[in-house]
């Protein structure tokens, strides 16, 4: 026992460090500011125009909901593509991979200050809860379980562009490849893709591609219902994709 925890303090040495470095940086230049703004801008503009929220006659936030898949796989790319290019941009990679800190916690330190600053978008898009209460009696238990089953598929999306971000020394080649990846892992639940797949394939190949889309694994929180199998997708997607993560960035490091 005390050889695993010495074990996990080793890997997870600088996890502290890394996430306060680069929480910072996020919020020492305009990009963290920018990122909100117009993150904020288009939700608002795509719930209360393209989702003809005030037409649909109801008091719920489904016209906001809707667009989360769509809206994180353009916004949070471009949110991950800094965090290992710009390292390496900045030639201060070999030097951060020089040092005796463990990987996971580079890792998780870089992933999880970029899902902070996504934590306070989504935050900052509390007024449209209050909006809905004051204009009816939405189910906010409801609410609140799809907000925190988008915060996970926040993670999900994020951990695609930061790994992505440590394969290249370009952000605008992280952040291409990164939305192309969660393109194909969002419209994968897309009823017109999997109409296509079902005629080419058949409808076993169909249900299985829909299981690994982001589309089909929101669908029961938009409904106010807690899906396990949900939960476990996003986390485990996390994972995986930042155990990719610390596999790119360790090449440098064993090279």
């Amino acid at each position: 026992m005390n050889t695993f925890l010495r074990t996990l303090r080793e890997q997870m040495g600088g996890f502290g460090a890394t996430y306060r470095r680069e929480l910072g940086a996020y919020f020492a230049t305009p990009m963290a500011y920018v990122f909100l703004a117009v993150f904020l801008l288009a939700l608002g503009v795509f719930t209360w125009e393209a989702g003809r929220f005030f037409d649909t006659g109801s008091a719920d936030l489904a016209p906001f909901f809707v667009w989360h898949p769509w809206l994180y796989m353009i916004f949070l790319p471009a949110l991950a593509m800094r965090l290992w290019a710009d390292e390496r941009s900045a030639g201060t990679d070999e030097l951060l991979l020089s040092l005796p800190l463990g990987m996971p916690g580079l890792v998780l330190g870089k992933l999880l200050a970029a899902w902070t600053v996504a934590g306070v978008g989504l935050v900052l898009t509390f007024p449209m809860w209050v909006t809905v209460n004051y204009l009816g009696h939405p189910d906010n238990a409801a609410i609140l379980l799809t907000y925190l089953v988008s915060f996970l598929m926040a993670g999900a999306y994020l951990s695609i562009g930061s790994a992505v971000s440590a394969l290249t020394g370009s952000q605008v080649t992280a952040f291409v490849i990164s939305v192309l990846v969660a393109f194909a892992f969002t419209a994968a639940g897309w009823p017109l893709v999997l109409s296509t797949v079902k005629a080419v394939f058949g409808g076993h190949v169909a249900d299985l591609v829909a299981e690994f889309s982001f589309l089909t694994q929101f669908q029961g929180a938009q409904r106010g219902v807690l899906e396990l199998r949900a939960v476990v997708f996003f986390l485990g997607f996390t994972t995986f994709w930042a155990i990719l993560n610390g596999l790119w960035a360790s090449r440098q490091r064993l090279g």
